[in-house]
Formats: C-alpha cells, structure tokens, sequence
C-alpha cells in the first residue's frame, strides 16, 4: 500500500459525540483527546512519520469562558501525565500556534514537553494549539525579507514540518477550517463521517487505503 508518511487530522466532533450522549461537552474532549492518543499510536505502527492534530484554534477562544477553562485545563493535565510515556514510546512532541495569551503555567508546560522528547525519532506529534492558518501567514510575513517559498517557510512555525500528504477530517464537515493553509496545498483529502471519539483504527487504515488508491499530480498532467 502507498501509505502517507505525513498525516494530519480535523479532529472535529466531540462536543456533538457528548451531546448525542447527554453528556457535558467536556467529556466529548476527553474522548477525543483518548482518541487522539490511541490514533497516534496506531500511527506508529502503519509507518507514520509525522501526525499533526487540530487541537485548538485561534477562533476557539470564543466559546463559553466555561468550556475554555476546561479545554485549557484538561490539556495542561494531559501534558503533564502523558508526555513522559509518550516519550518513553520515542514520540517527538511539537506545539504549533502562537503562545500570546497562554497561560504561562501552560506555555511552560509545553516548553518542557519539548524539551523531553527533542531527540526522539519514532514518530514527530505535531500539536495545532492556539492555531490558525492565517494567523500561522501574518505572522511569518511579518519582517519578511526575502524572495522564496524556501525562505519563507523557514518562519512558519515549525519549519522542519513536512507537507502533509494527506488531512483528514471527522464529522461529516467538509471545509478545512483555516488549518495549515500554506502546508496544505498540495495534500489529498477525505472526509469521513464518524465524529471524532468514534473514530477507531479500523476507520484510519480504510482512510489510508483512500489514500493509496489516489493519483498525486501535484499540478501536472499524467498521460492517460
């Protein structure tokens, strides 16, 4: 099977998966977050090299203070409990997104996460937080000298990502989001049905056989 090397996923779906179960929305985050843990394992065992994930987006921050406050404190646990066994895996942890208006304790979190699985090489985890496509561009721009696409990356950040080969999407929805705008230009799509905590390994690997099944053009005409 041609299987993707670079993968990333909308996580979208876990506030319908709660309400579905007339649960309070924080707890569709906790199955989503157990999701991701469990696909990001999965990942490593189908030759996934890198798995970024939308975790939260600049436009987040307008839900309730209620559910905010959750997010923000449910992910700074999960930092903090699962990064060393993440790390004793060889997972490289990588935050993406723009750290004003963090919580310092959580920013620091985040630096020491880093820090700790720097030199691993089973798989690098790409987490999108406090993240947005054009916030990622404005940003870059931003003092911008150069002339190339090569040199522009270099202020995207995280520079050493590759593009992804292929972004999948939960949920039913069909639209991107503002997630990694410049990243995405050339990756293959597939959107899957299954809100997000429902989305189990068996749903993953018929997404990558999606995959393999696609021709990549990258703008150029194959002959017939």
């Amino acid at each position: 099977m041609n299987a993707p090397r670079y993968v990333a996923i909308i996580t979208d779906g876990n506030g319908r998966w709660a309400e579905a179960r007339g649960l309070p929305v924080r707890e569709g985050h906790r199955a989503g977050a157990d999701t991701v843990k469990a696909r990001l394992r999965d990942a490593v065992e189908l030759g996934i090299r890198e798995l970024t994930v939308f975790s939260f987006s600049t436009e987040n921050w307008s839900r309730s203070p209620e559910e905010v406050s959750a997010l923000m404190e449910m992910f700074e646990q999960r930092i903090v409990s699962e990064t060393p066994e993440l790390h004793e895996e060889g997972v490289r942890m990588r935050f993406i997104g723009r750290r004003e208006g963090i919580a310092p304790e959580l920013v620091a979190r985040m630096e020491e996460s880093e820090e700790m699985t720097a030199g691993n090489d089973a798989i690098t985890f790409f987490i999108a937080f406090n993240y947005g496509g054009r916030a990622e561009l404005v940003d870059a721009a931003r003092g911008f000298t150069g002339t190339t696409e090569d040199e522009f990356r270099e202020r995207l950040y995280a520079p050493e990502m590759n593009d992804p080969e292929l972004l999948i999407r939960t949920s039913g929805e069909q639209r991107i989001s503002n997630y990694l705008l410049w990243q995405c230009a050339y990756s293959e799509f597939v959107f899957r049905d299954e809100l997000w905590p429902d989305f189990g390994r068996e749903a993953f690997e018929q997404t990558l056989e999606e995959y393999s099944r696609r021709r990549r053009r990258f703008g150029a005409r194959t002959a017939s």
